[in-house]
């Protein structure tokens, strides 16, 4: 048996002695014995090539990687063996006595007859016929000889230095995303303090720096980044003993388990009055002319406090900045946290200063942030100001004294007030300069992702009203047989749900449109006692230009849901593959219990951490990859002003609802979002009204629950 390979392909060719004597003419070749004219074999070689049209590039290559292989120059060549159909070499009469020619002369008038061939070649390539230009090294004999071990790295420096003084690449940190040594989990690692930012809030007082700062801070946890607000205002309140006195200290034992950053919105649970408002980080005014107090007693609150030649008041108002500034800075470096934000005016260069001076000291390697809020808009002022004297400060307080107060306060500040710009440009420090609450931005140097993000989060802010809805699609065939994933069908109880969704909808879009209409007949300025519901500045507008949005995933059961919405045009309806249920990848299409029997290690690895676990198979996912994919999503409810209806799934639903009701990162992939719950959601300057009802399935409608608020599921199969 002869053994060779074929030098355009990957495989050996095994030829018998017997079979070659039956081989046609053709088929085999080898170099002549003698010196002799090459006329005859030119002939054949013509008639050989007009009847098998092969490519004659490959018979090229294959003279010059025989010429490459270490062959002798004394000894007569072995007989060369080809595939059935191969034509001979051409050039094959630069050989005598069957004899090679020195190894560097061959292989450079192979490699001519090749360059030449394909230059001048007039013939078509053979349909499907592929060139393979493999390098003559790989035709080297492998060895015998038993494998080296392999040496795992060792762990070292590569650089001049040991141990390594260069910072770490502060890099894009996704959690579910990205994974490293130094984070397996995609979070923003202790050691990548670069990477780290503080936040410094700067603007007048009413002009929505606690809003704002309350929604990045959602924003951001939600999308698993650990950001808390330190609020300068809520710890001088605390030291001047005008805490406020319904909800208590926020350090107190009774409050002890709420993070003060909760207390700085109100959220009305099915129309009824939540905490109170925490807004705006001015301190509270005292008379600190007058005669000392104990440190228990309240102080009396006076204009003076904000005059910015009262050094006494300063001194306070600075060592209070200076003291939460370490809480936030022991957050970042101690605490696991990667965004603390300061909430405070610092208005003045000298305040900003001595805050940069300060954070530099303490750790040169941190990023700073800074975010001005300015508003020129009357109506969104007026709006503020209506929100301001809501807050702890003024509470029950007369509203037109305490209008004329802080009045007087806003102007204090004005005096001194000095905006971003110059000195933090000479700096090279970044900010982003926010007018009218998101209708202009102004960037400077932004480095980073999370500044990068941030800003563009920024721009999708505005305060119309509306109203967001959520909720699942109707019944599936998959829900019966309680399967996981899939593309099934509606269930005729699926398609009675999409009937009294829509009917339920269009009652509700009217419904609000009175409600918005008396609100805007019934508004005074100032507010009278016990109204706690600010004007929005768009109410002037023209609410019945406002449009109904439905989005629904690509899945048939989403899609299905809304085909009632579908076929009335006064509804714009658009499918989102983004809003497509989790993949479950390899277990798609069965049940927990199934999982729960042949995959135990796998159900008890999601039954431990939900929201870590990631579905094993082609295109599984998990919960912290479900959010990733709908950060745009987010980013555009945010954005548009008109009504939006979002029919999606339980993991999107889940997903959605804890962003909009900032709930912990424990709380997401847990959340109770049974088939028939409908939720609603209506921004608010100061927070969200939030109501959820119940499908009614033997009256077609929805009935609203009172008491409802966001729980747990104990369903196993959830």
């Amino acid at each position: 048996m002869l053994q060779t390979r074929h030098p355009d392909s990957t495989f050996d060719l095994k030829v018998s002695s017997r079979r070659r004597s039956s081989m046609p003419p053709h088929s085999l070749w080898s170099p002549p014995s003698s010196s002799s004219s090459f006329t005859g074999l030119s002939r054949k070689r013509k008639r050989e090539e007009d009847s098998f049209p092969v490519s004659q590039p490959s018979s090229l290559r294959k003279l010059a990687m025989s010429h490459m292989i270490g062959s002798s120059a004394t000894a007569p060549s072995s007989p060369s063996i080809r595939a059935n159909g191969q034509r001979p070499i051409p050039g094959a009469h630069q050989f005598h006595d069957g004899l090679l020619p020195p190894a560097a002369a061959s292989w450079s008038s192979a490699l001519k007859d090749l360059n030449d061939f394909e230059l001048s070649s007039s013939h078509p390539t053979r349909p499907g016929f592929q060139q393979h230009y493999d390098s003559p090294y790989s035709r080297s004999i492998p060895s015998t000889a038993p494998g080296s071990p392999r040496i795992p790295p060792l762990r070292q420096n590569s650089g001049s230095h040991t141990p390594r003084v260069r910072p770490h690449a502060t890099t894009l940190n996704i959690p579910g995303m990205t994974r490293s040594k130094a984070s397996p989990d995609g979070r923003i690692p202790d050691r990548d303090v670069a990477a780290k930012l503080v936040i410094i809030m700067v603007g007048l007082p009413a002009r929505g720096k606690s809003y704002i700062t309350k929604k990045i801070q959602r924003y951001l946890s939600w999308q698993q980044h650990n950001t808390k607000i330190f609020n300068v205002g809520n710890r001088r309140r605390l030291a001047a003993g005008v805490a406020n006195s319904d909800s208590g200290s926020p350090t107190s034992a009774t409050n002890r388990g709420v993070d003060v950053p909760t207390q700085a919105a109100t959220i009305l649970l099915n129309g009824t009055k939540g905490p109170d408002i925490m807004v705006e980080v001015e301190p509270t005014k005292l008379d600190l002319n007058g005669e000392p107090k104990s440190a228990r007693t309240k102080i009396d609150q006076s204009a003076k406090f904000f005059d910015p030649n009262n050094e006494i008041a300063a001194k306070l108002r600075e060592q209070v900045a200076l003291d939460t500034l370490d809480e936030l800075l022991a957050y970042l470096l101690h605490g696991g946290g990667a965004v603390g934000i300061l909430d405070a005016t610092n208005s003045t260069i000298k305040r900003r200063k001595l805050l940069v001076d300060h954070i530099k000291a303490r750790e040169p390697k941190l990023g700073i942030l800074f975010i001005e809020s300015i508003c020129h808009d009357q109506n969104l002022l007026e709006a503020n100001m209506r929100l301001k004297l809501s807050g702890p400060d003024y509470k029950d307080k007369d509203p037109v004294k305490s209008l004329a107060d802080f009045k007087e306060r806003v102007k204090a500040y004005e005096s001194a007030y000095e905006p971003l710009g110059k000195w933090e440009e000479d700096m090279h420090l970044q900010y982003i300069q926010m007018i009218d609450v998101g209708r202009k931005l102004v960037h400077h140097r932004l480095k980073g992702f999370l500044s990068g993000g941030i800003a563009s989060y920024l721009t999708t802010f505005n305060l119309s009203p509306r109203q967001i809805w959520i909720t699942r699609h109707g019944q599936s065939q998959d829900n019966q047989l309680q399967k996981l994933g899939g593309n099934s069908e509606l269930t005729e109880r699926g398609h009675c749900y999409g009937l009294a969704l829509y009917n339920f909808m269009t009652y509700k879009r009217k419904e609000w449109l009175i409600e918005q209409k008396n609100k805007i007949a019934q508004s005074t300025f100032p507010p009278l006692p016990g109204d706690n519901t600010p004007p929005y500045p768009e109410l002037n507008q023209e609410l019945e230009d406002k449009n109904f949005c439905v989005w629904t995933s690509m899945l048939q059961r989403s899609v299905q849901t809304a085909e009632y919405f579908d076929a009335d045009e006064d509804y714009d309806v658009k499918a989102w593959e983004m809003l497509n249920e989790l993949n479950a990848g390899s277990f798609e299409g069965m049940t927990y219990e199934e999982i729960a029997q042949r995959y135990p290690e796998e159900y008890r690895k999601r039954s431990q951490d939900k929201l870590q676990y990631i579905y094993p198979g082609v295109g599984g996912e998990g919960y912290l990859q479900v959010i990733s994919r709908l950060r745009d999503m987010v980013r555009e409810i945010e954005r548009i002003t008109d009504h939006l209806l979002i029919i999606g799934h339980r993991s999107v639903c889940r997903v959605l609802m804890a962003y909009f009701m900032d709930l912990t990162r424990d709380d997401i992939a847990d959340l109770d979002v049974p088939l028939g719950i409908l939720y609603a959601i209506e921004p608010k300057p100061y927070g969200i009204e939030f109501h959820a009802y119940k499908y009614n399935e033997e009256q077609g409608w929805f009935d609203e629950l009172p008491n409802y608020k966001p729980r747990k599921t104990v369903d196993r199969n959830s």
